[in-house]
């Protein structure tokens, strides 16, 4: 099959169909099909990101938080929606970063952590415990603090204690809030020293994002590449590659399948999968309908860019379904933004093929509940 330069690498296929509700037609994806099962409207929060992204600097720059330089670099902390701002920040910044930027996922900061460090903590509702132990923390060990949420108990704890807090718009779902929590990371690695300013480029992936929301959205060409991959992925377990920069997108491509689409999803790095996983695809055949998504990284050395070419083509010796996705962009900021929304879209039109509302998170919920009455 031969590539489209105008599809982002997706190339026509056929699917079957399946799902847990009777479906739309497989070809049907305009505004009526998708607002016919996306009760809740999730799909707009995807369009308006270009907008989020400005709102977001505007956001930080309310807030009135002091630069100043630490050696010890940014340390991210958030679980789920709120921590994959974390990853893709750093992936954009790349080999600009003067200190370290990591995201931390869980109750316990780890190493390293002292006044001369600056913690960001990140939860959309201002209520995630890990987080909430995670800001604790970082206090006893006399690190600065920023907050990043709409609210809830981490804004309070924050405001008494003086620390400054990063507003969110409220009413959205947390993952559908990522613009916020990367601009909210880029900012404070500039206000740190780990990075030089970015807002710039910021502006720059807006402009795309707004672009590529008229294109790729439910008014846009049944062509368009989201609506052409999810049909490919449609009935099939898929797994998302990155490399380099795209690594993080990679599994925010893997968690928005799992969140919006309801579906088992896996993704992972290259190369560290060349030494492990693509094992496993020598066994696939007959255990189920697989796919497999390559998201290249223009900004990638000459040897990762080979060695995701070549790990595509072994793994179609097993799938049926391999694409190679590169999203449009000049910087790698403009690249992972684009790359995100991508999967983000594909997610949703993937679950309207499915006919299962991508809002609601029942499993999730239930965890939740049964943590809270423990």
């Amino acid at each position: 099959m031969t590539r489209d330069p105008q599809d982002a690498g997706v190339r026509e296929a056929t699917a079957p169909p399946g799902g847990a509700r009777p479906a739309p037609e497989l070809g049907s994806l305009d505004r009526a099909a998708v607002e016919a099962v996306d009760a809740h409207a999730l799909v707009r929060d995807v369009e308006a990101q270009g907008h989020q992204l400005e709102d977001a600097l505007w956001r930080v720059e309310a807030a009135g938080i002091p630069r100043r330089e630490r050696t010890g670099g940014l340390v991210v902390c958030g679980m789920g929606g709120s921590a994959i701002g974390g990853d893709l920040a750093a992936a954009a910044i790349g080999e600009r970063a003067h200190a370290p930027l990591r995201t931390v996922r869980g109750f316990r900061l780890g190493p390293g952590v002292s006044s001369d460090t600056l913690v960001l903590c990140a939860s959309y509702s201002g209520e995630t415990e890990e987080t909430l132990a995670c800001y604790e923390a970082a206090g006893a060990a006399g690190a600065e603090r920023i907050v990043l949420t709409t609210g809830g108990g981490l804004a309070a704890a924050a405001r008494a204690d003086g620390v400054p807090v990063i507003g969110v718009p409220s009413g959205m779902q947390p993952r559908a809030a990522v613009a916020y929590m990367v601009v909210g990371a880029l900012e404070c690695a500039a206000l740190s020293g780990v990075s030089a300013p970015m807002a710039t480029e910021v502006e720059t992936a807006a402009e795309l994002l707004r672009r590529l929301a008229a294109e790729w959205g439910p008014d846009g060409p049944d062509h368009a590449p989201p609506k052409r991959l999810a049909r490919l992925l449609h009935g099939r377990v898929p797994a998302a590659y990155g490399v380099d920069a795209t690594a993080p997108v990679a599994y925010r491509w893997k968690s928005q399948l799992n969140e919006n689409a309801k579906l088992p999803a896996f993704s992972a790095e290259l190369p560290e999968a060349d030494h492990n996983e693509v094992s496993g695809w020598e066994g696939a055949q007959g255990l189920g309908p697989f796919a497999a998504v390559f998201l290249e990284d223009r900004g990638a050395s000459e040897p990762l860019r080979r060695r995701l070419e070549l790990t595509a083509a072994e793994v179609a010796r097993a799938v049926e379904v391999v694409e190679t996705v590169a999203a449009p962009g000049e910087t790698a900021l403009e690249r992972i933004c684009s790359a995100v929304m991508l999967g983000d879209l594909v997610s949703i039109y993937l679950s309207v093929l499915r006919g299962v509302d991508p809002t609601p998170v029942e499993m999730i919920d239930r965890i939740k509940r049964a943590l809270a009455d423990s």
